[in-house]
C-alpha cells in the first residue's frame, strides 16, 4: 500500500474519531445539564473521550494499514490533538500551548493513538 493510501486511511480514521467525539460530547453535555456535573468531572470526561476516540480511530487505522501500525496510530493521535488545538485558537478560546493540562492531554491522545495502532 502506498503512503498516499495509508494517509487516506488515517484521514478516514480521523473522520471516524471526530464523529464519535461529537456524539460522546453531546451525551456528556446532556449529562452535565441533567445531573449538574461539576467542572472537574466534565474536564476529566472530555480527556477520557479524547483518549478513547484516538485509540478507536488508530485501532481502525491499524487494521486497514497493516504495517507500521504504531506509526500511523501516532500520526492519527498527533493530528487529532493538533486539529482540536487549532480549532480552539480559531474560535477564540484561551489556549496556552505550554500549560500542563494541554501537554498532558496531547500526550494522552498521542499515546492513545500509539496504543490503538499497536493493538490493532
Amino acid at each position: 500500500m502506498s503512503i498516499g493510501r495509508k494517509f487516506a486511511v488515517v484521514i478516514k480514521g480521523l473522520i471516524f474519531s471526530y464523529a464519535v467525539t461529537g456524539v460522546l460530547l453531546a451525551i456528556l453535555a446532556f449529562l452535565v445539564f441533567k445531573f449538574q456535573l461539576g467542572e472537574s468531572v466534565t474536564d476529566i470526561a472530555i480527556v477520557v473521550i479524547y483518549v478513547a476516540v484516538t485509540f478507536l480511530g488508530a485501532f481502525i487505522t491499524g487494521k486497514n494499514v497493516k504495517e507500521q501500525k504504531f506509526l500511523w496510530g501516532f500520526l492519527l493521535g498527533l493530528l487529532y490533538i493538533l486539529i482540536i488545538s487549532v480549532l480552539a485558537m480559531i474560535i477564540g478560546q484561551t489556549f496556552h500551548v505550554v500549560s500542563t493540562a494541554n501537554l498532558t492531554t496531547a500526550a494522552l491522545c498521542i499515546g492513545g493513538g500509539l496504543l490503538g495502532g499497536m493493538l490493532s
